[in-house]
C-alpha cells in the first residue's frame, strides 16, 4: 500500500491524508484490503508521511495606498453555482534564484481556478492577465454572466487599470475589510494547495520553465485532485457541470484539539 501512495505522490506529492484515503479507494477494493480512515493516518504517520504546514514569510500584499477600496459585499453570500463568485489573491514561489510571484483567481463554488498570472514582480499589469483569462471563460463585456470580484485590498485589485477591467465587464467589486484571510479564505486555501502540495517541489531554472510547471500544476488541480468542499469531485467536474450534484462540505476535524497543529490533512 506504501508503494501505492507513493505512486500517487509523484504527481501529488503533497495530498493530504484524506485525498490519498480517497484515490486510494479502487486500489483497496480491488486488492480486498480493509482499512479504515484513522488506520490509515496511523499508518502514514508511522512512515512519516504526514504533511506540515508551513509558514508564510514573504508579503505579497501592500494595502498603504491611496487608491479607493472597496467593502466586504460577500459576507452573507453563499454562491450556488459556477461563475457568481470569483476570489483573488497573489501568492509567492520560492525557486532558485529568488522569488517569482503567482496571480490566481477561483470560481468560489467550483474551486476551478479560471485565471492565473506568473512573473518575476508584484506590478498591477501581471495581476491584469489573470484577470484577462478568467473573463476570456464569460460571453464578454455585454454577456450575462457577470460575478462578484472578490480580492484583498493590495494595491493590484485597487489599480486603476484593473478596477477598468472590471467595469468594463460590469463585474462587481468586493473586498475584504480589514486583512483578516478568512474573509478570502477560499482564495488562501488555493494558493496553499498549489504551493504546499506541488510548487515547492519543484525548482525551475528559468521563468519560462516555472511557467510550464506551473499550468501544469494547475491542470493537474482542476481536472485531477478531489476537493472534500466539493464532495470530493474535481473543480472542472463542478465548474463544467459534469457531474449532477450539490456540492457539499464533506470533511470534519481529524486531529483532537490538544494535538499539535502543525502537522495537518490537507483539505
Amino acid at each position: 500500500m506504501i508503494k501505492e501512495v507513493e505512486k500517487i505522490r509523484k504527481s501529488h506529492p503533497r495530498m493530504g491524508g484524506r485525498k490519498l484515503y480517497l484515490k486510494l479507494a479502487p486500489f483497496l477494493a480491488h486488492h480486498h484490503i480493509k482499512i479504515g480512515r484513522d488506520k490509515f493516518f496511523d499508518l502514514l504517520s508511522a512512515y512519516h508521511l504526514l504533511i506540515r504546514k508551513r509558514k508564510k514569510n514573504v508579503r505579497t500584499t501592500q494595502s498603504n495606498h491611496w487608491y479607493k477600496k472597496y467593502t466586504n459585499q460577500i459576507k452573507d453570500f453563499t454562491p450556488t453555482a459556477p461563475n457568481q463568485l470569483w476570489v483573488s489573491d497573489i501568492t509567492y514561489w520560492k525557486v532558485l534564484d529568488g522569488h517569482v510571484y503567482i496571480s490566481l483567481i477561483t470560481d468560489a463554488y467550483s474551486h476551478k481556478i479560471v485565471g492565473y498570472q506568473l512573473a518575476p514582480t508584484l506590478e498591477a499589469v501581471e495581476s491584469i492577465q489573470a484577470l484577462k483569462m478568467a473573463l476570456d471563460s464569460l460571453d464578454g463585456p455585454t454577456g450575462v454572466l457577470k460575478p462578484i470580484h472578490h480580492s484583498d485590498r493590495g494595491v493590484q485589485y485597487c489599480s486603476t487599470d484593473y478596477v477598468k477591467l472590471l467595469d468594463a465587464y460590469q463585474l462587481p467589486i468586493s473586498m475584504t475589510n480589514d486583512g483578516d484571510p478568512l474573509e478570502n479564505a477560499i482564495a488562501e486555501r488555493a494558493n496553499g494547495i498549489l504551493k504546499e502540495e506541488y510548487l515547492d517541489h519543484c525548482q525551475p531554472n528559468s521563468l519560462q520553465e516555472a511557467k510550464a510547471l506551473l499550468a501544469q500544476v494547475i491542470n493537474l488541480y482542476n481536472d485531477d485532485r478531489p476537493h472534500m468542499s466539493i464532495s470530493n469531485l474535481t473543480p472542472n467536474q463542478v465548474h463544467e457541470n459534469q457531474a449532477n450534484v450539490n456540492v457539499a462540505r464533506l470533511w470534519k476535524n481529524y486531529y483532537p484539539l490538544k494535538q499539535d497543529c502543525s502537522i495537518i490533512p490537507a483539505c
